[in-house]
């Protein structure tokens, strides 16, 4: 791997070197490294591009890495990785994708990852998505992540882009049996002239299913930001959606909530709120010695943090 691509690796997925445990490491459209445990075996689908993440029923604290990189000019890398999490398992997976351009043609990489949760299993989900380089093509990304929760499982789903991706459309959309829990924590960053849509649709189907999905987002420049939200309450459950947004320069946000609840016991919960940075916030910090960029770049790391 060149210089780039270990330093998006360092970048999405916290790697200095070969990960312990179980991985899959994706360049330029190839898988560079693999390696399965005793309790987590990865195997290439035989179809399409991508990998079978097979964990075992009660895995305990292991992880899973499985970052892409790209910094070939001008390639569309596709991925379909499938994900099977045994009943009972507690384990992390860590993706992401990071992109380099140094040229004027682009790259762009869409992977769509399923996920297949066990009874009462537990996963924690990381995914990380991030550009660079001085080149002027277009750095794209399009995730897509559909999940099927059992009885019982509990999902938490940490997403962020903060820097250097110019168009993205990132799609989630989850089905929970009973008792199941689905949090997603979003965090997003736009500048210049780049574009994000984010779409969530969760369907709470059994008995005190429940979902609590936050969106927290800064536009900058003259960037587009689109949220979409849709909780639909098939039994009694709790769903909750929020987007919290900061709004800078000539920016455009879209926050589109949508509820449906089809049983009498479903309860559900949207929240929205988009605005600039208060006055007296900058007042403050600025009163400490910072510059007023100083305290704009101090209160929006705060924000996203």
């Amino acid at each position: 791997m060149d210089k780039y691509q270990e330093h998006l690796l360092e970048v999405i997925a916290d790697l200095h070197g070969i990960p312990e445990g179980a991985y899959n490491i994706r360049s330029n459209g190839q898988s560079v490294g693999r390696a399965s445990t005793a309790h987590i075996e990865i195997e290439p689908q035989k179809d399409r591009p991508g990998i079978n993440v097979y964990i075992k029923p009660e895995t305990q604290h292991e992880a899973v890495h499985i970052p892409v990189v790209l910094s070939q000019a001008g390639l569309k890398d596709v991925v379909y990785n499938d994900f099977y999490v045994g009943e009972g398992a507690d384990v992390v997976i860590v993706a992401g994708c990071g992109i380099h351009c140094g040229s004027d043609d682009g790259s762009q990489h869409d992977g769509i990852h399923t996920f297949h949760i066990g009874k009462n299993a537990r996963v924690r989900y990381v995914e990380k998505h991030y550009g660079d380089g001085d080149g002027k093509g277009q750095k794209i990304m399009n995730p897509e992540t559909i999940v099927h929760m059992e009885e019982g499982s509990y999902m938490e789903m940490e997403t962020t882009q903060i820097k250097g991706v110019d168009s993205t459309k990132r799609v989630t959309k989850a089905d929970l049996a009973a008792s199941a829990t689905f949090i997603v924590k979003e965090k997003l960053m736009t500048d210049g002239v780049q574009f994000a849509e984010t779409e969530f649709e969760v369907e709470l189907n059994g008995k005190d299913s429940s979902t609590d999905v936050v969106s927290r987002a800064v536009a900058r420049g003259t960037s587009h930001q689109i949220f979409r939200a849709k909780v639909i309450g098939n039994a009694q459950c709790h769903g909750h959606s929020a987007c919290d947004s900061i709004i800078m320069d000539d920016a455009k946000i879209s926050a589109i909530p949508e509820l449906t609840a089809n049983d009498t016991d479903a309860a559900l919960i949207h929240e929205a709120a988009i605005g600039k940075i208060a006055g007296e916030q900058l007042t403050k910090l600025m009163t400490l010695g910072l510059t007023a960029e100083e305290a704009e770049e101090m209160i929006i790391q705060g924000f996203l943090k």
